[in-house]
């Protein structure tokens, strides 16, 4: 008897099995840690992962031995790790080939966010593999002069090795990207020859988003008085430059009713408590420490002026985070900021306390000021949305993967 043909038709629309793009992250810095890089690591793997992708992370472990869990629908490797001892907050990864690991996750990519440990072992393990290597870069030598205790007459020297080691492990990427045109431009400046793609870090604006609300509410849920408030997020390490901060506010106060609220965690705190103390501040300087990823919106929702006083931002997620929650912006005239700063607030001199005073001052007596330039802030944001930064990556991953 003759067997039956198949119906061609329906074999044609059956579907073909595709398992998702697999993405390995490897970084030296993920969450808990607070800091730009881990932010914005942690942001790309979930949100490639809401994207239908299957991402993995490595990292140091957060609390010492080796161990694999899904946090956040990341399947997150960390790798046993010790105390950093320069830094209070910090973990270092245990040099090691992640050769075994690689093949184990077999990834279509891996996505570097350091040339640091983690990511100089994982392209390493990928280059002998043959897997496509993405690189962003997040860092500049000023970031780790306090850690290292580096002199001052040192530290030029220091750079030009430092930045001479990243570009021996950068240039076995294949294709490199970095938060802004500036940056990219500062790594040409050191030398490094090879084309860098700027892709901005992005920000979720549906979390991150203006309020209706009156600011009482949101100061009320950190224990903060319904005052004008200034706002800063980050490190309170030595490169952003608090002191300036605290050190405007004297001149603030004789204007106008005002307080700084710091959110951070940082080796700098001990000392910007002194000084606010020494300079009778000490009430109207809060420290917020820590506060958890999904309190952030609200963060931002207390503050009427933020300041990023920093002259190391490569692009700055907290800044692009308050203009998105339309906040005006008080910022550095140094490297990156001055692009986040567009009629939505003003630039000051680094280290021109007076000036940054009166930047402050002006924002917090001023409401249609405010409300005008917070508006704008939430204009500039628009531009920076994480899909369009996701949607990037995705197509640099089947770039570099053909």
């Amino acid at each position: 008897m003759a067997m039956p043909l198949p119906n061609t038709a329906t074999a044609q629309l059956e579907p073909v099995s595709v398992r998702p793009r697999r993405v390995l992250i490897a970084t030296d810095t993920y969450t808990p840690d607070v800091n730009g890089t881990a932010v914005f690591t942690h942001r790309l793997a979930t949100g490639l992962a809401e994207r239908g992708n299957e991402v993995h992370v490595i990292c140091a472990s957060d609390t010492g031995p080796a161990k694999s869990d899904v946090v956040d629908g990341v399947i997150v490797h960390r790798l046993r790790s010790a105390p950093l001892l320069v830094h209070p907050t910090m973990r270092v990864t245990v040099p090691t080939r992640l050769d075994r690991l690689m093949a184990a996750i077999d990834p279509d990519v891996l996505h570097s966010q350091g040339h640091f440990v983690v990511g100089r072992a994982a392209i390493g393990a990928a280059r002998r593999r043959g897997t496509p290597i993405v690189a962003t870069n997040h860092f500049m030598p000023d970031n780790l002069f306090q850690f290292g205790r580096i002199p001052d007459r040192l530290r030029m020297a220091a750079g030009r090795m430092a930045w001479r080691d990243f570009g021996r492990i950068f240039d076995r990427a294949d294709h490199i990207t970095t938060p802004t045109p500036l940056a990219a431009g500062l790594l040409a400046d050191q030398g490094f020859e090879r084309q860098v793609e700027p892709v901005s870090c992005g920000i979720d604006l549906s979390r991150f988003h203006p309020h209706a609300e009156p600011k009482a509410w949101a100061r009320k849920s950190f224990d903060l008085p319904d005052l004008p408030t200034v706002l800063f997020v980050g490190r309170l390490d030595e490169e952003k430059h608090l002191e300036e901060l605290v050190r405007a506010l004297p001149y603030v106060l004789n204007e106008t009713e005002a307080q700084v609220a710091l959110v951070g965690l940082g080796n700098q705190r001990p000392a910007l408590e002194r000084l606010a103390s020494r300079i009778g501040v000490g009430e109207r300087v809060r420290f917020l420490g820590y506060v958890p990823d999904e309190k952030m919106p609200q963060v931002f929702a207390a503050a009427d002026a933020f300041a990023m006083p920093s002259i190391a931002e490569l692009q700055s997620i907290a800044t692009l985070e308050a203009m998105a929650t339309g906040v005006p912006v008080v910022a550095a005239d140094a490297m990156a900021l001055p692009h986040l700063v567009q009629g939505n607030g003003f630039l000051y001199t680094p280290g021109d306390v007076i000036q940054l005073a009166r930047h402050l001052t002006t924002l917090l007596t001023d409401d249609e000021l405010r409300v005008r330039m917070g508006k704008a802030s939430r204009e500039l944001a628009l531009t920076h949305d994480h899909q369009s930064s996701l949607a990037r990556f995705e197509q640099i991953y089947d770039e570099v993967a053909r």
